[in-house]
């Protein structure tokens, strides 16, 4: 097998910010360095371009978030943009500012509370390349403490959606299977490569054309369920792939967790979802 990536490609990536700790922030990019300095140095890549959109962070914080832009190293071949909104429009809106823009053969979409590993842009890139009938790799995922996150998915129901955000944890025990099953557990524990149905926004490697097939992320999603109806549109260009040799650690949290604004973006934007693609309450 040839592990490497043709010297020409280009690659791209955008990262929606507000507010998002700065800590995290540059802990993304610095992963990111690294990443595409093992990918390069494995085999080639001749651009790769990462687009920080800010969607109306305060002030002072963007001073800040400027402040460490200015100390990154320069690059010939890796190149930060910071690309500030005068308004939040939401996450989908603020990955399709730069969608005109982009030039590469893959985009990463990519939370600001992610960290690669050093060889992760290398398996996802060389595997797109060699597997042409893919639109969209999904790697497999850890929190914080080390524990495996199933971020990968079947189509949801009303039910498990409510048993995630609102039961108590003995009540979801009940549920258990049903649960797992939305999760893909049979076929995400394990290290082989498997179809899915959706991928989580937090990490979605692309090809650039697909990604323009489908124009991008659908702008009605303020805030959640983005991610899920860009896959189900993804999936007409191509196989969404969960692909457990490329890992990362992800920071974030569920909407449960963060307070009661979120919960009504979740709500929402999930009933959007639902009657956009169809209600399944079981």
């Amino acid at each position: 097998m040839n592990d490497s990536i043709p010297s020409q490609t280009n690659f791209s990536v955008s990262i929606v910010l507000h507010n998002s700790p700065l800590e995290l922030v540059c802990g993304t990019v610095q992963s990111l360095m690294r990443s595409a300095q093992h990918a390069r140095d494995a085999g080639g890549l001749a651009h790769v371009t990462v687009w920080l959109i800010d969607n109306a962070s305060d002030a002072a914080y963007r001073d800040a978030l400027q402040a460490q832009i200015d100390r990154w190293p320069a690059s010939e071949w890796f190149n930060v943009r910071y690309a500030p909104q005068s308004s939040n429009l939401g996450f989908g809106y603020g990955h399709n500012t730069v969608l005109s823009e982009l030039t590469s053969d893959f985009h990463l979409v990519l939370n600001p509370d992610v960290e690669l590993q050093d060889d992760t842009l290398q398996l996802g890139l060389t595997t797109l390349r060699q597997a042409s009938d893919i639109a969209l790799l999904s790697p497999s995922v850890v929190g914080s403490n080390g524990e495996q996150e199933f971020l990968c998915k079947r189509y949801p129901t009303v039910l498990v959606l409510l048993l995630r955000g609102f039961a108590p944890a003995i009540v979801r025990r009940l549920f258990q299977r049903q649960l797992a099953s939305y999760e893909m557990r049979d076929l995400c524990s394990g290290e082989t490569s498997a179809d899915v149905e959706i991928a989580s926004g937090c990490f979605m490697l692309m090809r650039t054309a697909a990604l323009r097939a489908v124009g991008g992320f659908d702008e009605d999603f303020f805030l959640y369920f983005e991610d899920f109806d860009l896959s189900l549109r993804l999936a007409t260009q191509g196989r969404l792939v969960f692909e457990p040799v490329m890992r990362i650690v992800h920071h974030g949290g569920y909407a449960a967790s963060k307070g009661h604004l979120h919960l009504r973006y979740f709500i929402r934007s999930g009933v959007r979802f639902f009657n956009r693609h169809g209600w399944r309450f079981l």
